[in-house]
């Protein structure tokens, strides 16, 4: 591998069998006896990735983009070394530091302080080295009060807060962080992506970054990779990317499922999404909305205990990730919120006609704790587009975004005054 790459990936492969039968199993000879009978018979091989290669030199902060199931978390497994390729070479150089999932790497009877410790020593780090970075571990995370607490005890965005910081601050010459950034306040996701943009740019490190959050990735990345059924289908700059990614219609044509294993969200999450429809004004899943009519917005939502001040938002941004407006299902600025009971919850937000700009949107759905704890967050999901059908902007093609993307109707008042004669 040459001297200026950090990794080199060439023809990586990655199949499991899908069981159609459910074998019945009684001792260690009949286990394999039934193994033998499934691969020739009941089982399928599915293959979640199929010849992926690519290089990634030092310094450069990649991201790795992909609709759900696509097989982005299954390469970053085999990056991390928690999965074996079915065959194909990697190459990397230095330590590897992951954030895959909530809790990866802890062990939860350990405190956070010992959690700490454990991790460096997973990453190779010598006790010393990781005194050294302790204090601004427990800094980053916010958990001082805690750092003696065992981090099954931890809430989820504790969790997401000590891992993080773990990661970034233990010297990683390769760090990786999966969508688990979508846990926590926005203050600290905001703190991740500044320490990420850091690390990027500092001493020659790596960063592989996988997100729904398409502004995200233009803050920290350069460059992309889109994977769709486990293939690399275009490398190229971030902003292309993005824009490829979000013309595709990623997601569903106006519809898209949200909670892919129910049981896990139930376990660490307050409350989290299960799926969400974007529905023209016959309440039809659609993915283009003409300007002249209005649409809306449906959430199914999952409560697995009572919770207090919880706060439902649907967020419209721009192709380019830009926030054009935000509809909360809860009041802020009247301090009215949802004291929802345990359950499954339906919510539709409905807009009016006349509300957007012709051009590309995605949206960002979001759960969370009244002004702080972001319980559950889907950024970009049920890209649209609204298209031009009779608006007063329509002479001006392409030029219209001159004059914004909120199409406001405000009150006019029109009236002669008296005065000078004009000549």
């Amino acid at each position: 591998m040459s001297s200026d790459l950090a990794i080199s990936i060439r023809g990586i492969s990655k199949s499991f069998l899908i069981y159609h039968e459910k074998p019945h199993r009684t001792t260690m000879t009949d286990a394999l006896l039934s193994k033998l009978r499934e691969v020739n018979a009941g089982a399928e091989t599915f293959w979640a990735l199929q010849d992926v290669s690519f290089d990634v030199p030092r310094g450069e902060a990649l991201a790795i983009v992909g609709r759900n199931g696509a097989g982005k978390s299954t390469l970053l497994k085999i990056l991390s070394r928690i999965m074996t390729p079915t065959r194909g070479e990697i190459d990397i150089e230095g330590r590897v530091g992951s954030l895959l999932e909530v809790g990866t790497g802890f062990h939860p009877e350990l405190t956070g302080r010992e959690n700490i410790f454990l991790n460096g020593a997973i990453l190779g780090m010598r006790r010393q080295e990781i005194r050294r970075q302790f204090d601004s571990i427990v800094e980053f995370a916010e958990i001082s009060k805690f750092l003696d607490t065992p981090v099954k005890r931890y809430s989820s965005g504790m969790y997401v807060r000590l891992a993080f910081a773990v990661a970034a601050h233990l010297s990683p010459d390769v760090l990786i962080v999966d969508e688990v950034l979508a846990v926590g306040d926005a203050k600290f996701q905001r703190k991740c992506l500044d320490k990420m943009r850091e690390v990027a740019t500092r001493d020659g490190r790596v960063v592989l970054f996988v997100s729904h959050n398409m502004g995200a990735l233009g803050q920290i990345c350069s460059r992309g990779i889109l994977i769709d059924e486990g293939r690399v289908v275009n490398d190229a700059p971030i902003q292309e990317i993005v824009q490829g990614y979000l013309a595709s219609g990623s997601g569903g044509a106006g519809e898209a499922i949200l909670a892919e294993d129910v049981e896990r969200q139930r376990q660490v999450k307050p409350a989290f999404f299960h799926r969400a429809s974007l529905l023209s004004e016959g309440g039809m899943p659609v993915s283009e909305v003409p300007a002249r009519e209005g649409f809306s917005v449906k959430m199914v939502y999952e409560v697995p205990q009572p919770i207090s001040r919880l706060e439902i938002s649907v967020r419209v941004t721009t192709a380019e990730g830009n926030p054009v407006f935000t509809a909360l299902q809860s009041d802020a600025l009247q301090e009215v919120f949802l004291n929802e009971q345990r359950g499954l919850f339906e919510a539709e937000a409905k807009f009016p006609a006349l509300l957007l700009m012709p051009g590309e949107y995605a949206l960002t759905l979001r759960a969370q704790l009244s002004g702080s704890q972001v319980y559950d967050q889907h950024d970009n999901v049920l890209p649209f587009t609204v298209t031009e059908n009779g608006t007063s902007f329509a002479p001006y093609g392409n030029d219209h975004r001159y004059f914004g993307v909120v199409l406001h109707r405000a009150d006019w008042v029109r009236r002669e005054l008296d005065g000078p004669e004009v000549p």
